[in-house]
């Protein structure tokens, strides 16, 4: 009781209520720096995770500046690494770390992110399987085998990468689609009538054009970068390096006998056969992954090349509508030209008022009443004159239209 009132009297704060608050504290702060991932095998079996980032550099063997890079609370452009041990890879919502073995994707319950899992769980996988049944006839048995050697010519991380580009490529080819739906009618309907409304919306679509644009923009400077460099591409051959050894490791090589003198020369036909043998199957595996880069290259360039004409047309419809505010402007600049025209016109008929209005005695005034219908015709034709006289020439210089 006596605690409870010095608390209240701002003496003494209760002990419990410290030690609850900062554990809450702590809680929070380890759920915060806890992240979900998911880890999918060569089986397709996904094992969701909840760890940090020390967790996760332990696992895969990752630097810390790497894995930076996956963080979604920092900008960082699209970026495909190729580690020793790893391709660290941050393609918009696809933040993934592939190993020979293991992908692992960073929030596996976002809603852009469920499909690639999907995917990763479908194609990951060998087809062994998927042709198996009875009653096959032997041309089923034949692709068969044929998709099996593909299959397992190709290694784990390029099946993952292949996943990963052919949705980030997917998913910003259907935003450029729905763009493309909104922009279009809304830039029509624009040209068609000029309204406030119309610019606004046309403005937010212009803008999330741009945004789109530098978003594609950056993952083709990435592909175009990565097809560039065949030593980049080099190391994105996981399964190679943790073998250790060449592409035609298992080429045979003939067992010969160091006490033969054939030996020498059948040893250095064979080393240099293999030489130009592993030569020619590095190149080749280089240029397998240059072809899966170069399909989806072609892809991602194809949206850019969308968003470009989708610019284009937005470029010519300010045209059209700079052009008809031109318009418009000569119009006004016109009638403004037609009522000082008429000021002025008017102006001389003010100044005979004027001039016969003075209270200054002249003797003509008297008896030459027959005069004021002269004055009036000759004032109207002067002012009539200098009207079509101001008229011709602003149409000579091209102020008016004809």
């Amino acid at each position: 009781m006596l605690a409870l009132e010095m608390a209240r009297d701002g003496l003494l704060v209760p002990v419990e209520s410290t030690q609850t608050a900062a554990q809450s504290s702590a809680a929070k702060k380890k759920t915060a720096a806890l992240r979900s991932w998911i880890s999918l095998d060569q089986d397709g079996e996904g094992t969701v995770l909840d760890l940090d980032k020390y967790a996760i550099i332990r696992r895969v063997q990752i630097h810390a500046r790497d894995l930076r890079l996956l963080d979604p609370l920092l900008s960082y452009p699209s970026t495909i690494l190729g580690r020793e041990k790893v391709i660290v890879l941050n393609l918009e919502h696809i933040k993934a770390i592939i190993t020979a073995d293991e992908v692992l994707l960073r929030d596996p319950f976002d809603d852009n992110v469920l499909p690639i899992v999907e995917e990763l769980q479908r194609r990951l996988p060998l087809v062994s399987a998927n042709f198996q049944g009875q009653g096959e006839d032997e041309e089923t048995s034949g692709v068969q085998k044929d998709v099996e050697t593909d299959e397992l010519k190709f290694p784990f991380e390029f099946r993952a990468l292949e996943v990963a580009l052919e949705g980030i490529c997917s998913f910003l080819d259907a935003r450029t689609r729905e763009l493309e739906t909104d922009a279009y009618p809304a830039l029509d309907e624009l040209t068609s009538k000029i309204s406030s409304r119309n610019l606004d919306r046309v403005r937010k679509l212009k803008s999330a054009m741009t945004r789109l644009t530098n978003r594609v923009q950056k993952v083709r400077d990435e592909l175009e970068q990565l097809l560039d460099d065949d030593d980049d591409m080099a190391d994105l051959y996981l399964s190679r390096k943790l073998v250790g050894t060449s592409p035609l490791s298992d080429l045979g090589a003939p067992n010969w006998s160091l006490a033969s003198p054939t030996i020498t020369i059948g040893s250095r036909v064979s080393k240099t056969s293999r030489a130009s043998a592993a030569t020619t199957a590095e190149e080749n595996d280089v240029e397998e992954l240059e072809m899966l880069l170069e399909a989806y290259f072609m892809q991602i360039e194809s949206t850019l090349n969308k968003l470009t004409t989708l610019r284009e047309y937005i470029d010519d419809t300010e045209d059209y509508i700079n052009i008809q505010l031109d318009n418009h402007r000569n119009q006004l600049i016109q009638l403004e030209l037609f009522l000082s025209s008429g000021t002025v016109c008017l102006s001389v008929y003010s100044l005979v008022a004027a001039i016969f209005g003075m209270n200054i005695p002249y003797t003509w005034k008297e008896g030459h009443g027959y005069l004021f219908k002269w004055v009036i015709i000759v004032t109207g034709v002067v002012c009539a004159s200098l009207f079509l006289f101001i008229i011709s020439y602003a149409r000579h210089k091209g102020l008016v239209g004809s």
